[in-house]
């Protein structure tokens, strides 16, 4: 069994190394996908919706994958060759006070608009209501997320263990972006 997995593993590597946004965006697809199957479970929705999943896993492989390649890529560069603890809490300063916003807003909308169908003064209205709460809760979490990706994890590795951690958020995100009519 472990040269099953070592060998898809390596496989995976060789993947990432040959075509990292396909791959990433491939990974955050998927990982978008079991994520809403665990956040569906939790909801007490009893048969799978799979147009609800395929949507988000459309986020996921879309958007997501692509949007942490490319953060990660632009972050290096804006801190090329700068290195130590300074440097780490910078990136997550500014990875939270830009992308985080913006991605929390992003996906609550996309959530509503797209997944649930609603118009757009209820999607607002839901925002309004919910998004403060929700940045605020991110506020709490992500920045230690950050400091252990931008610190410990290569680069090729960082959108994959964002997206990893980020399958976890999405199901908190997915029980409160979700309106309680649509439960």
């Amino acid at each position: 069994m472990s040269s099953i997995v070592t060998e898809a593993w390596q496989g995976y590597l060789l993947q990432l190394q040959k075509n990292p946004l396909r791959t990433k965006a491939i990974t955050a697809g998927v990982l978008a996908g079991i994520s809403d199957s665990v956040a569906q479970k939790i909801s007490g929705i009893k048969k799978l919706q799979f147009r609800r999943l395929l949507l988000l896993m459309l986020y996921g492989f879309a958007y997501a994958g692509p949007f942490g390649h490319f953060l990660h890529k632009l972050m290096d560069r804006i801190f090329k060759g700068k290195k130590g603890n300074t440097t780490v809490a910078k990136k997550v300063l500014l990875e939270q006070l830009t992308s985080s916003p913006w991605n929390n807003l992003f996906f609550m909308m996309y959530y509503g608009l797209v997944v649930e169908g609603r118009r757009w003064s209820l999607v607002k209205a839901k925002v309004r209501k919910d998004y403060p709460t929700i940045q605020l809760t991110a506020w709490r979490f992500w920045p230690i997320v950050g400091w252990v990706n931008y610190q410990y994890m290569p680069l090729q590795f960082r959108v994959i263990f964002h997206s990893f951690v980020a399958s976890c958020w999405g199901i908190f995100l997915n029980l409160k972006a979700r309106s309680v009519k649509a439960a």
